[in-house]
């Protein structure tokens, strides 16, 4: 979702998307690495140092984006002992093993076996690092019918299935609060074979009884709501994802949650644009116009395309989601009483 905030009228404003979100020295090392320079990766991977909530964000939106380019395999090359350069090798295979499955590739499943090496090699090198556990929970929902025994775990509470919970035993070893850790286990709850949606749900609201204020794990019941509500619409179920479902909903609680405890808590530079879009949402929708007003501002100039392309009739069509977006922004800043 790219464009640029233009003017103060809800016409004219245009949201703009970068990957980086707040991230300033990640956005400049995001224009290197698209010129195929990786040494600035390198020195952001050495700066970020053992912040592991800091550590995972970045590695994420690097090995997105260099899954398209040889760049970190030219760094693998010239820096073979490189602990960082493993670990980005292991991120860029994880991403090229989920875009392989996603369209049924031949090749996905040696691309998988490929990525499932590469990170338990990262994590034979550097042993306290939770990213590389991270990495092998991402691969997870590529194997729905739970054929891998690591898939296979008795879960820490009886409502939940059996899944990958030893592997995120490993993650929270390491990052007791790792936020891709747990969207990880969440998508692959959303995936497995025999699984129902309200067991997204009800992970999703156990994570945040205990997720301690300024966690962006308080925002993941937001993600488990919107998945099934999304999931009931693609059913053909007239179920809306905006105000007329939402604002009698136990979902308005989750959102208040949020925003209370982890909006108000956490470091505005920390913030993920993504979770900051879906709080926005679920308060619209919620008809909490006050509190969204305070969301959207937050955002400034951003937005991303989810949750907002699930309210429009073609979710992989992002002007529409451009559209609802500014559409939702500007009714809710009106009748908070901001300028849109």
């Amino acid at each position: 979702m790219r464009g640029e905030g233009t003017g103060l009228g809800p016409e004219e404003f245009r949201p703009r998307y970068h990957p980086s979100g707040f991230d300033g020295p990640l956005r400049s090392v995001l224009e290197d690495l698209r010129a195929g320079r990786w040494l600035s990766m390198r020195e952001l991977l050495a700066g970020t140092g053992d912040d592991w909530e800091l550590r995972t964000a970045r590695t994420q939106v690097l090995g997105a984006v260099a899954a398209g380019s040889d760049v970190v395999e030219t760094w693998l090359t010239e820096q073979p002992e490189s602990a960082e350069a493993r670990l980005m090798h292991a991120r860029v295979a994880v991403e090229r093993a989920e875009r392989a499955r996603r369209v049924n590739h031949r090749e996905a499943a040696p691309l998988e076996a490929e990525a499932r090496e590469a990170c338990l090699t990262a994590a034979g090198i550097t042993p306290e690092d939770p990213v590389p556990w991270v990495c092998l929970l991402a691969l997870s929902p590529l194997d729905p019918r739970q054929v891998r025994a690591e898939h296979q775990q008795p879960p820490p509470e009886p409502m939940l299935p059996y899944g990958p919970w030893g592997l995120l035993q490993r993650v929270r070893e390491r990052d007791r609060y790792n936020r891709e850790a747990f969207h990880r286990v969440l998508h692959f709850l959303h995936v497995r074979s025999g699984g129902s949606p309200a067991e997204g749900i009800d992970f999703a609201r156990w994570v945040a009884s205990w997720a301690p204020g300024g966690s962006a794990l308080l925002v993941v019941p937001l993600y488990a709501q919107v998945e099934h509500l999304r999931r009931q619409r693609a059913q053909g179920l007239k179920v809306p994802l905006s105000r007329p479902r939402w604002s009698g909903d136990p979902a308005v609680w989750d959102a208040e949650r949020a925003l209370e405890k982890w909006f108000t808590r956490a470091p505005p530079e920390r913030r993920s644009l993504l979770d900051l879009n879906y709080l926005a949402h679920a308060l619209w929708a919620a008809v909490r116009f006050r509190e969204a007003a305070r969301v959207f501002e937050a955002l400034g100039p951003y937005a991303t395309r989810l949750p907002w392309a699930y309210l429009t009739d073609d979710a992989d069509q992002p002007e529409l989601a451009v559209r609802q977006f500014v559409r939702a922004r500007a009714h809710v800043l009106y009748y908070a009483g901001e300028s849109p």
